[in-house]
């Protein structure tokens, strides 16, 4: 009896001495970070938790203890405020992509006028009374860039009071893909994940601050530097690429 207790405790000791690696990142990188992590688990055999959500959501988590290995932001204030709060030290950041904005429709939609994103009359034409989907303003990072790029085209006062802010930019598309908004604004890469939405066309790079996910490493776990190390390779590169990513080597 105790050589089988012996050999039963052996032959579990691989499964219950797995490494494993917390991975916190912006909703809009779902897709890409579902994908990186399936291929980091086949390389290094380590089993990575995805915890995906608003930038600023988990980047307070993270300020109150959060058991994250790593934060990939789609805001460099964020990492700010982190840097700020001494949860992070700048030399563990680096920038690893960049993202455009968009400007989305459900594909049933059968507007058909031409839309003008300088103009308040094509605004209120195509929301039509309704509300335009968008990332809360004042803290999820597509939101904040959407607040810029409609101020800087003039036509936030327009819309401000036709708003259905939400907690991050996978929301926003779900909104528009449910048709329970006319509009959202999302990042390229969202737009892309969808079978059910259109983009009506980008808002231009001028009108907001460049879109740059920093990722942050909260450790010196190996685990965690060979993520790292995985992300900036050429395959990792690669497949943030696949998901309409541009790369962004380089450090903060």
């Amino acid at each position: 009896m105790k050589k089988l207790l012996t050999l039963f405790l052996v032959t579990l000791s691989p499964l219950t001495l797995a490494a494993t690696l917390n991975i916190y990142a912006a909703s809009s990188m779902t897709n890409a970070v579902d994908e990186l992590a399936s291929e980091f688990n086949q390389q290094a055999n380590v089993d990575v938790v995805k915890v995906y959500g608003g930038s600023s959501s988990m980047a307070r988590q993270i300020y109150q203890g959060a058991p994250a290995d790593l934060f990939i932001s789609a805001n460099v204030k964020w990492v700010e405020y982190l840097i700020k709060k001494g949860t992070v030290e700048a030399q563990n950041v680096s920038n690893i992509a960049q993202n455009r904005l968009v400007l989305i429709k459900n594909n049933a939609t059968t507007q058909k006028s031409a839309f003008v994103f300088d103009s308040p009359k094509s605004w209120e034409r195509w929301l039509n009374g309704e509300r335009l989907a968008i990332g809360a303003v004042s803290s999820v990072p597509a939101g904040i860039y959407a607040k810029q790029s409609l101020e800087s085209l003039n036509v936030w006062v327009s819309v401000r009071s036709h708003l259905a802010p939400v907690n991050n930019v996978r929301q926003v598309l779900a909104l528009v893909e449910r048709n329970e908004a006319p509009l959202g604004i999302v990042y390229q890469t969202d737009a892309m994940a969808s079978d059910d939405v259109d983009v009506i066309g980008a808002f231009p790079d001028t009108t907001h601050d460049p879109i740059i996910y920093p990722l942050v490493k909260l450790n010196s776990r190996h685990e965690t530097q060979e993520f790292v190390e995985f992300i900036k390779s050429q395959a990792g590169q690669k497949i943030l690429a696949k998901y309409g990513f541009s790369p962004l080597g380089g450090n903060y």
